[in-house]
């Protein structure tokens, strides 16, 4: 572990800067810490299963108290109002004053969301649980982004796909754990998740204790501190750049992640069960591609990866609404190796081109981008209630093309790439 840094008390109310005031050749000859990055991707993997169970649940509550669609869709906006709008609210804050504990606290916010879903009786209390389980996850994703970094060791590509693929693997597990648990044994056997939960926080607090003396409290420096860095106005555009590539991504895959199993029984008449393997199968494409696309932009360069992992999927994004069903499958596949790629590339750039904001940077990009990415899949359902499954995925052809964006992406310093 790196060795402790005092903070005074004057300094603890100043904007926290991470380290990365140290030269790049000094942390990557420190290497990154290990049991850290892992402490916090298995971290991820658990808050994210506990995410993706929200909406696993949806038909046993609808079942249970009689709910129509409309109410199905207050539930989706208590838990993404918090998930995903207040992420940026909760890293602005951290920015300023760090919390070393805060994960830990907001994990207890899930442990207890949890709880209180697995014993609502009334749709008051089902909205308020809801609620508690998102904020843990506002709280969880900003501050979790910059340990990565801080542990990265100089390779931030690298800690950022740890992290990423935690996630990854924990929201297709929400609805397998659902499915195995509380389908068969009802809404009570949700408060078995808390212990999932309680995990997550002991191995929080335990990486808070890895945090603190990290933290280097500095007065507030000049936004363009990066000699040869673009200008502020070259900043804010790219920023909006980057946030429209990770929407096109996040939307084409949460179109396919969402309707892909009714597309395949639809259009080819395969059964649930294969459709739903077939899915499992993109799934775990896209985690390998998340895992992967960071090392890559460590060694090419962030933006070569953005262009080639967003633009590079239109060929075969326009080819699926006219494939097979084997051939689906392949271009599925290849599809989730190459745009999930992009994800920890964006994120990464984001920062650095931010670098004295990291907490809102990734609390905007976690939250606002994903979760704009949900509400855009629920647009296209809309859209496929009016059409056919089969126009929407022709239509979802043609995101990856919003890739060309990339164009207006600046140049990074050398150290920054």
């Amino acid at each position: 572990m790196n060795k402790p840094v005092v903070v005074s008390e004057e300094t603890l109310t100043e904007p926290v800067v991470v380290s990365d005031v140290a030269p790049v050749a000094v942390k990557a000859a420190a290497g990154p810490a290990y049991v850290v990055l892992a402490g916090i991707s298995v971290s991820h993997f658990l808050n994210d299963t506990m995410q993706s169970l929200i909406a696993s649940v949806y038909p046993i509550l609808k079942d249970a108290y009689a709910l129509d669609f409309a109410q199905i869709g207050m539930i989706t906006l208590a838990f993404q109002f918090t998930a995903s709008l207040l992420q940026p609210v909760v890293g602005h804050y951290t920015d300023k004053k760090a919390q070393p504990y805060s994960l830990a606290i907001g994990m207890a916010s899930t442990f207890f969301g949890l709880l209180l879903l697995s014993a609502a009786h009334q749709y008051l209390v089902i909205l308020v649980a809801a609620a508690l389980v998102g904020l843990g996850s506002a709280v969880f994703h900003p501050e979790s982004a910059r340990i990565a970094r801080l542990a990265s060791g100089g390779r931030y590509g690298f800690a950022q796909s740890v992290f990423q693929l935690g996630g990854s693997f924990g929201t297709s597990m929400g609805p397998v754990l659902a499915a195995l648990i509380v389908v068969p044994f009802g809404q009570g056997s949700i408060a078995w998740f808390s212990s999932i939960a309680f995990l997550a926080i002991l191995i929080l607090w335990r990486i808070g204790r890895w945090y603190a003396p990290q933290i280097a409290a500095k007065k507030a420096a000049p936004v363009d501190t990066q000699p040869g860095g673009p200008s502020s106005r070259r900043v804010a555009v790219a920023l909006l750049v980057l946030v429209a590539l990770l929407f096109s991504k996040q939307l084409y895959v949460s179109s396919l992640s969402s309707y892909y199993i009714f597309y395949l029984i639809d259009r080819f008449g395969v059964s649930t069960q294969a459709a739903q393997i077939y899915l499992f199968v993109f799934l775990a494409a896209n985690a390998v591609g998340a895992f992967l696309g960071g090392p890559l932009g460590d060694r090419f360069g962030r933006k070569i990866v953005i262009w080639i992992s967003i633009l590079g999927a239109l060929p075969f994004t326009l080819a699926l609404p006219y494939a097979g069903l084997y051939a689906s499958a392949v271009l599925s596949v290849i599809i989730g190796l190459i745009i999930s790629s992009t994800t920890s590339s964006i994120i990464v750039f984001a920062q650095e081109l931010v670098p004295h904001r990291f907490g809102m940077i990734s609390g905007v990009f976690f939250g606002v981008a994903f979760g704009i990415g949900g509400l855009g899949a629920a647009v296209l359902g809309k859209l496929a209630d009016h059409t056919s499954i089969a126009f929407v995925y022709q239509v979802c052809a043609y995101l990856p093309a919003i890739g060309l964006l990339a164009v207006f992406l600046p140049k990074m310093p050398r150290h920054a790439r």
